[in-house]
């Protein structure tokens, strides 16, 4: 099977401008294209996670993968698919960002020997001359057409500010620069994307010719991905310290049935034709495809050891839980200490200071709910004292689990 059936038999390709010229282009190793991360946090998550697959796929197959970090459009943030204004971030925290997003992004591509480049968009837009601008590039948007767009329509409802309106032009001149300066031929992204995209080809094409070789494609990326990275506990990052491996590898077992084979499909590198011998799979064997997606997710975001403790730890914990057994091997699993002035801390405190609850009202109802034990016991008084001179797993729901110890 060729790269671009591949890619759609995972479920990954949602549009495309032109199927024969990209496919050819994709299978024979010649496409250089880009995929766009603005930097609005301190790490990557899960939800950026099937993009960093596809490049490394691509570049696997001979493809030149660019990764485009957004220090000038994260300055604006993008409408599309918000229904508010992103936070504004200072250049300080942009930049802080940028730098945790280049050490996380070499776990999955390789940037050796000109094989892959990172560029900042911020080299660009934040030297642009407004005049310049309006001429070289406002002249090319119809602002009756990019108010047909879905992105923009959903905003209109609620108030849409200039400030985003140009966003598409922002990223459309993105692909305009990448093609001039680095023989950028193609672009991904996610299918809400899809028009800041088409911005971006027609900009090529109208500035340097019909004959400009500028390809567009959408995959299945921020639509699943919006499903994904995202808990009661918060969003799942890619940054250790963040999320634990552990977190991480439980997150992926936890899946819901229906997307596990999706998840296998879209994120890992297992032959295609093992994942379709999984689609029947029930029961037993369906959790045994589950803890094949967290082991090989795990792997390729923390490495073969992280992978196997937090297999070890999930097999030991849930194993000894399903027995009856009281003492489970805990070496793996996430641990929190707290302050405490003679070893006790009350249940609502110790809940909040570990952020398994966001506050104290919602610590009450998840014990109301019988949501939480301490050693396996359920804690159903909200002014229970915790005795933690020795260490203590505290469960929330039937799937968290944390070691506590006093600090």
């Amino acid at each position: 099977m060729e790269l671009y059936d591949e890619l759609v038999a995972r479920g990954l390709i949602a549009q495309v401008t032109d199927k024969d010229e990209i496919s050819k282009m994709i299978n024979a190793g010649k496409a250089t294209f880009y995929i766009g991360f603005d930097p609005t946090a301190d790490s990557l998550h899960v939800g950026h996670f099937m993009a960093l697959c596809l490049m490394k796929r691509l570049q696997m197959a001979g493809n030149k993968p660019i990764a485009l970090l957004g220090g000038g459009t994260g300055m604006i943030g993008d409408p599309s698919g918000k229904s508010d204004m992103r936070k504004m971030l200072t250049k300080e925290d942009i930049d802080h960002n940028i730098a945790c997003f280049k050490q996380q992004m070499s776990r999955f591509i390789d940037f050796s020997d000109d094989k892959a480049l990172m560029v900042n968009n911020a080299d660009w837009l934040t030297s642009l001359n407004w005049i310049d601008l309006l001429r070289e590039v406002g002249a090319c948007f119809s602002v009756n057409k990019m108010l047909t767009f879905e992105c923009y329509k959903q905003r209109m409802e609620r108030g849409l500010t200039f400030l985003e309106f140009n966003y598409m032009i922002m990223q459309s001149y993105d692909f305009y620069m990448l093609f001039q300066k680095y023989g950028c031929n193609m672009q991904f992204g996610g299918d809400d994307q899809w028009a800041n995209m088409l911005g971006g080809t027609e900009l090529i094409r109208k500035k340097l010719g019909k004959d400009a070789h500028a390809m567009t494609i959408t995959l299945l990326l921020n639509s699943e991905g919006k499903k994904m990275g995202k808990t009661e506990k918060g969003a799942v990052w890619l940054d250790p310290n963040k999320t634990s491996p552990f977190d991480f590898f439980q997150y992926w077992r936890n899946v819901d049935d229906a997307d596990v084979i999706k998840c296998l499909k879209m994120l890992t590198f297992l032959p295609i034709e093992e994942i379709r011998g999984m689609e029947s799979w029930e029961g037993a064997q369906l959790n045994k495809a589950k803890e094949i997606l967290a082991f090989e997710l795990t792997k390729l975001v923390h490495g073969d050891e992280e992978a196997q403790k937090a297999l070890d730890g999930a097999k030991s914990l849930f194993g000894a839980r399903a027995s009856g057994a009281r003492n489970k091997n805990t070496e793996n699993m996430p641990t929190a200490s707290v302050e405490t002035a003679d070893g006790k801390i009350g249940i609502l405190d110790l809940l909040v200071n570990t952020k398994l609850a966001p506050s104290k009202r919602e610590a009450r109802n998840l014990i109301s709910g019988k949501g939480i034990a301490v050693n396996d016991e359920i804690i159903e008084d909200p002014n229970a004292q915790i005795d933690l001179t020795n260490e203590v797993i505290v469960r929330k729901g039937k799937k968290v689990f944390l070691k506590v110890t006093k600090s």
